[in-house]
C-alpha cells in the first residue's frame, strides 16, 4: 500500500503540472525529487532521468523500465480541468493520467520495491520526454549514455497484455508532377489528373508480406495539396502517406515495394521509427506465458520504436482512452499494474537464478 500510495501522489503532481513534449523540465523536476526524497541516485540528460537499481555489474544482464512523462495537448472536448487531479467512482481524471502518467508510477513504483534487493540482473528505470513526438531529444538521445539491455520493458496502457511486437511508421511526402497551362485553353498537364491515378493505387496496394503478430503493413492518404489560383491547370500535386509497417518489413524495404508500384516521387520524413519484434525463445515470452498473459501485437508507437534492444509494451490503463477527452485512469489499475511489473521481475530473476544453477 505504501508503493500504491506513493504512486497515486506522484501521478497526481504529474497530471497537475503541464508537460507538453518539448516542455517537460517541471515534471522533470518532481521525479527527481521523487528519488532523492528516497535517496536513489539518479541521472539527467535534457528532461530524460534514469536511475539505477544498484551498481552496476557488468557480469549482469540489464533490464531497462521506460515510460515517458511528456503529454499530449487537452482537445477541446474536456469537460473536467485537463491539469486538476480529480478522482471520482475509482477513477483518477486528468491529462497524462492514462497515458502514459498510470503505467511511469507504476514502474517506478515497482523500481522503488527492487531498489535495495540483490538482483541477477541490472535494473535502470527511464522516465523518458518527447516520447509523444518520437522527439530526438526523447530516448534516442540517451541511448548511447546507457549500458545495452537484453529487455526493456515499455510502460504503456495495454490492460496489462504485453505486446510483442509493434508497428514502425513512415510518414512519406509524395510528389506528382505536371505542366502549368492557361484553364481556359487546352494546355498543360493537370498534376491533380495524374495524382488520382496514383491515390487508386495506394487505395488499392497491398503490401506483399503479412506479419504473423502484425498483420499486414497499412498506407493511408492523409493530406494533400495542389494549385494556388482556380486559372491555372496546376504543375505539382503533393499529398502525405502514413505507413504503419508491420516486422515482416524494415521501414527501407517497404519504402522499395512503395516505388517500385507507384510513380509519384516519394520521400520519408524519417528511417527512425522502425517496426519490432520480440524474438523467438526470448525469456520474456516464457514468463508471459507461465503468468498467463495474454500477447499481442500493437498498432501504436511507443518508444520500442526507438528502443535497439527486445522489448515489450505493457502496462496498466486502456489505450482506447490515450489523448481522449476526460482522460482517466482506474486507481485499482494502478494496483494491478504495479503487482504486475513486480511478478514479472520476480520471475525474471527466480528464471535466471534456475538457468545459472543449470
Amino acid at each position: 500500500m505504501d508503493l500504491y500510495d506513493d504512486a497515486v501522489q506522484l501521478l497526481t503532481q504529474l497530471i497537475e503540472i503541464p508537460s507538453y513534449s518539448r516542455e517537460e523540465s517541471s515534471t522533470a523536476e518532481v521525479i527527481e525529487e521523487f528519488f532523492t526524497a528516497r535517496d536513489i541516485e539518479f541521472h539527467k540528460s535534457g528532461n530524460n532521468i534514469w536511475a539505477f537499481a544498484a551498481a552496476f555489474d557488468k557480469n549482469k544482464p540489464t533490464i531497462w523500465l521506460n515510460s515517458h512523462h511528456d503529454t499530449v495537448k487537452p482537445n477541446a472536448g474536456y469537460t473536467k480541468d485537463p491539469f486538476q487531479a480529480i478522482t471520482e467512482d475509482g477513477k483518477l481524471f486528468g491529462l497524462g493520467s492514462n497515458d502514459a502518467g498510470g503505467p511511469l508510477v507504476s514502474l517506478m513504483a515497482a523500481f522503488t520495491h527492487f531498489h535495495e534487493q540483490e538482483l541477477p540482473f541490472n535494473l535502470i528505470m527511464i522516465a523518458s520526454a518527447e516520447e509523444e513526438i518520437s522527439g530526438k531529444n526523447g530516448i534516442a538521445s540517451v541511448i548511447d549514455q546507457l549500458p545495452p539491455c537484453e529487455l526493456a520493458i515499455v510502460g504503456e496502457p495495454t490492460l496489462m497484455d504485453m505486446a510483442v511486437a509493434e508497428k514502425g511508421l513512415m510518414v512519406i511526402d509524395a510528389k506528382v508532377y505536371g505542366k502549368a497551362g492557361h484553364a481556359a485553353r487546352e494546355e498543360g498537364i493537370n498534376a491533380i489528373h495524374l495524382a488520382l491515378d496514383e491515390l487508386q493505387k495506394i487505395k488499392d496496394f497491398k503490401f506483399q508480406k503479412v506479419s504473423e503478430f502484425l498483420g499486414k503493413t497499412k498506407i493511408s492518404t492523409t493530406v494533400i495539396h495542389s494549385g494556388q489560383q482556380h486559372n491555372v491547370v496546376p504543375d505539382l500535386c503533393e499529398f502525405v502517406l502514413d505507413v504503419r509497417v508491420t516486422d515482416a518489413y524494415s521501414l527501407e524495404e517497404a519504402l522499395e515495394e512503395l516505388k517500385s508500384a507507384l510513380s509519384a516521387e516519394l520521400m520519408p520524413r524519417s528511417l527512425r521509427l522502425q517496426s519490432s519484434h520480440v524474438p523467438e525463445g526470448h525469456l520474456i515470452l516464457k514468463i508471459g506465458e507461465q503468468l498467463g498473459l495474454k500477447t499481442y501485437g500493437s498498432p501504436t508507437l511507443s518508444d520500442q520504436a526507438l528502443i535497439p534492444y527486445p522489448s515489450v509494451k505493457i502496462g496498466p490503463g486502456d489505450s482506447a482512452r490515450s489523448h481522449s477527452a476526460d482522460e482517466y485512469i482506474y486507481l485499482n489499475e494502478i494496483q494491478k499494474g504495479i503487482k504486475g511489473y513486480i511478478k514479472i521481475l520476480e520471475t525474471y530473476a527466480e528464471m535466471i537464478t534456475q538457468n545459472n544453477l543449470k
